[in-house]
């Protein structure tokens, strides 16, 4: 009896935790792009989140990436750690989806298309402090 009990116990507590509890870190926060040329700042914007680029180097710069232009919007929640939403590409002034998958907290894969997803590119993002 008491091994049943322990066992029951042990399946109570084992789903009380969250299969994801890694990704209940919250997307927003300052991100770096692969290469580190990128900060973009995810943040609330009305019931959505938002991504505004806050630095870039200079030769980001001559490719239209000025801090203030806003790169992803309108991401909402789709389950699983994963955001949805538009994203704006700035050197060729594209515009098209957005899809963020949250990897862990300081992790994020974000990918961007175009053309009726026939043009996208991925990125893997890096939380900065």
């Amino acid at each position: 009896m008491n091994r049943i009990l322990a066992t029951a116990g042990l399946v109570a507590m084992s789903l009380a935790v969250p299969v994801n509890a890694s990704l209940s870190a919250t997307i927003e926060g300052h991100w770096a792009n692969p290469h580190h040329t990128v900060i973009v700042n995810v943040a609330r914007c009305g019931g959505a989140y938002c991504g505004t680029v806050s630095w870039s180097n200079a030769r980001n710069h001559e490719k239209g990436t000025v801090p203030g232009i806003r790169v992803l919007s309108d991401l909402r929640p789709a389950g699983d750690g994963v955001y949805k939403g538009d994203a704006f590409e700035p050197k060729r002034q594209m515009h098209g989806s957005a899809t963020v998958r949250q990897l862990g907290p300081d992790v994020m894969m974000v990918k961007g298309c175009a053309l009726f997803g026939l043009v996208c590119s991925e990125q893997r993002w890096t939380r900065v402090s």
